[in-house]
Formats: C-alpha cells, structure tokens, sequence
C-alpha cells in the first residue's frame, strides 16, 4: 500500500525525498483554487513563476499575467488571485503566468518530485481518483504564508487522507495531524477557519465570497498537472506521456 505524508511548508520540502513520489500542492486561500477555477473555465495552461519581474516578461509573449502579493492584486497584470476573475470568457484559449505570495512558490520547489498536481477542496475527489490510478507514494505540500503553517492547507490534506485512507497508509504524524484536524473541522470549515490568520488577512480586505467558494468540495472534475513548466489539464495522454 503506498503512502501519504504531509508537508506543512514549503519551507520543510527539503526534509522529503520527491523522487518517486506524486507531489500534491495545495493553496486553497487562493492561489491553487484559482488555477482550477481558470482551467476548468478554458484556460490552455498555466506557468507558475517566482517572481513579479518575470511573470511581467511573459505580457510580450502574448500570455496573460496574474499577479498577487500579500493578498492584493499586484499592478500591472492582467488578474489577481481571486477564483471569480478566473470565470471570464478573457481566459478562455490563453496560457497564463502567473504568481502569488506563496503557491507558485511551492509549486516550483516540488519539480523534482515524477508528478506536480494542484489540489483545491474544489477539485478533491478528482485529485483523489488521480492519486489512486497512479498507485505511488504522495506528498503533499502545502502552500503555507510565508513559510509558515496555515489550517486551511491542512485541512484540505486531512480531508485528502480521509478520502484515501482505504488505499494510503499515513506515513509520519503530520498526516495523522491533518486527518484528525479536518475531522475535526469537516461539518463547518468556514466556521473553523473563522479566526486563521489568512482568512482574517482577506476580511481585512473586503474579500469574503472568495472564503466561502474556496471551502466548496468538488465543484470541478479538472486535475492540474505539471508538463515540462506548464500546469494543464490532466489528460490519460499527458499521464503516459
């Protein structure tokens, strides 16, 4: 039975072997519920990137940019990290670059896993469907803010682990921790995640609906896997390829 393993940030991925692993990455408030939101809605693909100076490069290739720091919508890009500008007919055919705070970040330092895929509560079911027809060892690695733990992430790899947890054997406590969490948490997300530090951050900011649209399970059947730089829809092709 292959295993599971939480990472509760970016900044302990070094503590984890990747090779031969499928890694998950999730940053549910909101960098990875957009990019499912913007694939499902008809984007082509998306490239994550570090930094704003090269995201804004992409602009003179003819991409869409995206940009988010700190929460806001950095100037100059086309979109922000909100999952509703992601619904707009602007997407549809277009590749993206894109960067955030802390998701592409992430995204970038598990590249040397065999699959990088997004996960987002609203693509859950699909992403675990994925992890069982691969059959190998997962991690996943949660965005955090800034290197450090959130309950959200967290939540989402308990709510992962409970999906599987017929087939995956929890490896280390961090997954048992996120199981228990989110069992905890499981009847009113939202309402747990009332005092986090990142749902507080985005109140602050007048931003409440992209709350409760990212907490949402399995609005999409879209799973988002890495292709060289690009993230694309997962097709049986792009598995085998």
């Amino acid at each position: 039975m292959p295993f599971l393993d939480v990472c509760f940030s970016p900044e302990l991925i070094h503590l984890y072997e990747l090779k031969g692993r499928v890694v998950v990455v999730v940053d549910i408030l909101r960098a990875t519920s957009s990019m499912v939101t913007g694939l499902a809605h008809g984007l082509e693909r998306i490239v994550p990137v570090s930094s704003l100076e090269d995201c804004k490069l992409y602009s003179q290739q003819g991409y869409l940019t995206a940009a988010e720091r700190d929460g806001k919508m950095a100037s100059d890009f086309d979109l922000g990290n909100s999952p509703f500008s992601y619904m707009s007919e602007l997407v549809k055919g277009r590749t993206l670059a894109m960067t955030t705070t802390n998701g592409t970040r992430a995204i970038r330092l598990s590249a040397a896993a065999d699959k990088v895929v997004v996960g987002a509560f609203l693509n859950l079911s699909s992403v675990a469907a994925y992890l069982l027809e691969q059959q190998k060892n997962v991690l996943v690695v949660c965005a955090g803010w800034k290197g450090k733990f959130n309950l959200e992430d967290t939540l989402f790899a308990g709510a992962l682990a409970h999906k599987l947890q017929d087939s995956f054997e929890p490896e280390n406590d961090a997954t048992l921790a996120a199981w228990h969490l989110y069992e905890t948490a499981k009847n009113d997300l939202e309402g747990f995640l009332s005092k986090a530090s990142h749902v507080q951050r985005l109140r602050n900011l007048d931003i409440f609906k992209d709350i409760t649209f990212c907490l949402q399970p399995d609005v999409y059947d879209i799973v988002p896997v890495m292709e060289g730089d690009y993230l694309v829809p997962y097709t049986p092709e792009v598995i085998k390829s």
